[in-house]
């Protein structure tokens, strides 16, 4: 929705690199699943021509939501605006140090007002349901060994020498420290957006100029669910830790690979099959509630749950996937009407049949 193609395309270079700018940042409201408004867009395009500055923009949208106070249904707009503009102007300032005050700094800047914690480190335990993993959660570090956590973490990050290692191996580790940095989940909210600022301005420190930080644009959401994935096992149920995807992530980030993004893949009762497509809505958050499916690559879901059992019922599907029979009637419709699905026999005595399309 932003609409910054033209900047990009045939804007002055200055042009070019705010609009990277913002669409990262807006971008990277897909992790919680929250989408600015229109009025953010165009007050941004304001900023991208300079007939405003970074500190107009805030204090411009400051002034719109208290003029239009949010509702309790568009607050969380409100947060994406507001969060967008400061995540912006974080992104084109050149200072950084690498210590657990800028990070709790971060925070801060990015939610105050917004959070009565922001900035301040969470006294509390937290589970998140998610998507990915059948409405698990990842566990997180406990209330009680935040801070020497936390610390221990950085401290050994800053030991660390990436002399000798070529540009693979320094990607594996900087996903080994994002990965641990994220688990420990220090704030109860905004922890993943604020690790997102924290990685782009390490990367920076590092001496990685060039990040294609329009990643964040399209594939928020894949960065949030890969470090899910990165710290989530089950070992009874076959289910291991894996960084594979965010290491996908960020070699397209830091070294402008082109591999495939698909957060589908990385849910834990994904099987491929021959006619897996990426489609439109496959690397967004399209809703607020992460423990429910994005609205297309469910389907797919569905249709591995079927290929698993072709006996399977919709109220099996349901409850496995935590989502309403309802729901699953319609994917399952979707499926049946895209010629990847139909039904053999009775629905008491019947089966399903997944459809080769290849053939």
């Amino acid at each position: 929705m932003d609409n910054f193609e033209e900047y990009l395309r045939q804007g002055e270079p200055e042009q070019s690199e705010k609009a990277i700018v913002w669409k990262t940042a807006i971008g990277m409201q897909q992790m919680d699943g929250l989408v600015p408004s229109t009025y953010l867009i165009e007050t941004a395009k304001q900023n991208i021509e300079g007939t405003l500055t970074i500190a107009e923009v805030k204090h411009r949208i400051d002034r719109y939501y208290v003029q239009h106070p949010a509702s309790k249904e568009t607050n969380r707009t409100e947060e994406a605006d507001k969060v967008s503009a400061r995540i912006a102007e974080m992104l084109g300032e050149n200072t950084f140090t690498f210590s657990p005050a800028e990070y709790l700094s971060i925070h801060r800047r990015l939610f105050q007002d917004i959070y009565p914690f922001a900035g301040k480190i969470r006294d509390y335990n937290i589970t998140k349901k998610e998507w990915i993993l059948n409405s698990e959660t990842v566990l997180y570090a406990g209330a009680e060994s935040l801070k020497a956590t936390f610390e221990y973490d950085f401290e050994q990050e800053k030991k660390f020498s990436y002399k000798g290692l070529n540009p693979h191996e320094i990607i594996e580790h900087i996903a080994h420290f994002i990965t641990y940095l994220w688990q420990v989940h220090i704030f109860g909210e905004g922890n993943t957006r604020t690790t997102a600022v924290f990685l782009i301005k390490y990367l920076r420190k590092l001496g990685f100029k060039k990040v294609n930080n329009e990643l964040f644009s399209t594939h928020a959401w894949y960065f949030r669910n890969a470090l899910v994935r990165a710290n989530y096992e089950d070992l009874s149920q076959n289910i291991y830790k894996t960084d594979k995807y965010l290491l996908l992530f960020l070699s397209n980030l830091v070294l402008n690979e082109n591999h495939t993004l698909r957060n589908r893949e990385m849910h834990i009762h994904f099987i491929a099959t021959n006619d897996t497509v990426k489609s439109t809505n496959d690397t967004v958050n399209t809703t607020n509630d992460t423990a429910n499916e994005p609205t297309r690559s469910g389907y797919d879901t569905v249709l591995s749950l079927i290929q698993q059992d072709n006996t399977i019922t919709t109220t099996a599907i349901s409850e496995k996937l935590n989502i309403s029979l309802s729901t699953v009637k319609r994917k399952i419709k979707t499926l049946k009407s895209e010629g990847k699905l139909t039904r053999i026999g009775s629905d008491k005595t019947g089966g399903w049949k997944v459809m080769n399309q290849n053939s």
